[in-house]
Parts: structure tokens; C-alpha cells; sequence
């Protein structure tokens, strides 16, 4: 049997290497104006994303652009089920207007993070995902809280693994304000992707085997060298007879 893996990037953020970034992706999270992102940068990345043939989803965030999603905004779970829908409406609407579908849903930054662990949270983006489209895929860490609610729903979830970030021995990322939350050496990232594809394990921060379920990597679009990791990353993934492929296709 060969192995797939899906590669997503986040997109729509305000970088300049989206464009070449999507000829080594299968997938792609869009940023949908709350932490980054407005109607014309959502309008550019779609269309490119069309060119390029490769899944698209929608990327919603805390609302707050100085911190990119990144710090943790107090809101109860109406407010964040209810912001979650309308950044997904937002997308949607664009992708209709270009005759695209929208296929999956990923949280960004801090709402990823809090989701990965935090009951309420969670409930709330599967309910807002379910309320938009019960047929879109959630994207979600590995063993996290998010993918349980999903599958509790009969969402579909798509376990992903970060392979250029440090893992803690409960299979949670390490926070970015430890000074060991990134992978910075293209080559170990590599690797530690191929290992959490063909074995389902990484190696936490602490030497910890750490069990993961890879259905899709995370490649991100923000890094200072995020090209040159992920044309490394589909290399490698490509040399060792690994298929890399969306979940469910593009059109």
C-alpha cells in the first residue's frame, strides 16, 4: 500500500512567498481577515490556488492583528463559535464567486492551540464548522480535544502534525515563548516529517516518544525560510515513495 500525506500551508497572511509556495503544497489554509488577511488578499489566494490545483480551506483566528492570533483573546463560546462562522461565511463567499469549494477548516495560532486542549473551545469551532458545511473537513493536532468534539459531531477530522515544531511529552506543541519551539534545521524537519509518516511517532523536546497520526504536515507560510523547507519537505516526502495528496481532492 503507499503512503499518502497531505502538505497544508497557511496562506493569506501577507507574505511573499505564497504564490511559490503553493507548487510544493497539496493544501492550503486561507486567512480570512480576523488575524490576518481582507476580501483581496482572500480573492488572490483563491484564484492562485485554483491555478495551482490544490485544496483550499479556510484559516479563521482570534480577531487581533498587532499579536497575528497568537495571544489568547477571553470569549465565551458563543462569541467564538460565532466569529469562526462568519470568517468561514467570509471565504466561502469568495470561493463561490470563483467557482471553487471550500473544503476544510483550520484554526490558527492561539484558537488552534486552545482548541488542542480546552473542551468549550473545541465545541465551539466544530459546531461553527458543522453549521457552515457538515460536509468540510476540520484540520486539528494530532490526539487534540479539537478532533475528538469533531468526530463526536460525525465531523470529519484530519489529524495533522507540525514538523517544524518541537512536540511536549503530552503530544502538545511547545509555546513559541520557549526558545525551543522551532525547528530551525531544514534537514531535521525533513526527517522528523518522514518519521512521524512511516512510524506515527515523534520525539518530544524532553526525549519523549510522542505516538502522532499524520494525515496532513503544516508548512509554515510565515517562516523566514519557509520555501526552502518546503520544497525539502516534498522532496523527501517524494523520494520515499510517498504520496502527497489533499484528503479528499480539489475540485
Amino acid at each position: 500500500m503507499i503512503a499518502t500525506v497531505d502538505l497544508n500551508c497557511d496562506m493569506g497572511e501577507g507574505y511573499a512567498s505564497d504564490t511559490e509556495l503553493m507548487e510544493f503544497v497539496s493544501s492550503v489554509n486561507i486567512a480570512c481577515g480576523a488575524h490576518a488577511g481582507d476580501r483581496d488578499t482572500m480573492q488572490l489566494t483563491v484564484d492562485n490556488a485554483l491555478r495551482a490545483n490544490v485544496a483550499i480551506g479556510a484559516h479563521p483566528g482570534f480577531a487581533d492583528r498587532m499579536s497575528f492570533g497568537r495571544k489568547r483573546i477571553e470569549q465565551s463560546e458563543g462569541e467564538i463559535s460565532a466569529s469562526v462562522t462568519s470568517q468561514i461565511n467570509e471565504l466561502q463567499q469568495v470561493c463561490i464567486s470563483s467557482g471553487a469549494q471550500l473544503k476544510h477548516v483550520k484554526p490558527h495560532g492561539a484558537l488552534y492551540n486552545l482548541a488542542a486542549t480546552d473542551i468549550a473551545t473545541a465545541r465551539a469551532i466544530v459546531q461553527a464548522v458543522r453549521a457552515v458545511d457538515p460536509q468540510l473537513m476540520l484540520f486539528g493536532l494530532a490526539g487534540s480535544e479539537l478532533l475528538r468534539q469533531a468526530e463526536a459531531i460525525e465531523l470529519r477530522g484530519i489529524s495533522e502534525v507540525f514538523a517544524d515544531r518541537t512536540y511536549q511529552n503530552d503530544g502538545t506543541l511547545t509555546p513559541r515563548t520557549e526558545s525551543n519551539a522551532l525547528v530551525t534545521n531544514v534537514d531535521e524537519s525533513a526527517e522528523r516529517a518522514l518519521r512521524m509518516v512511516l512510524q506515527g511517532k515523534i520525539m518530544s523536546a524532553d526525549g519523549f516518544e510522542v505516538a502522532v497520526r499524520a494525515d496532513t504536515i503544516c508548512i509554515h507560510g510565515d517562516g523566514e525560510h519557509a520555501l526552502v523547507f518546503a520544497k525539502t519537505i516534498r522532496r523527501t516526502l517524494n523520494e520515499s515513495q510517498i504520496e502527497v495528496r489533499s484528503p479528499i481532492g480539489t475540485v
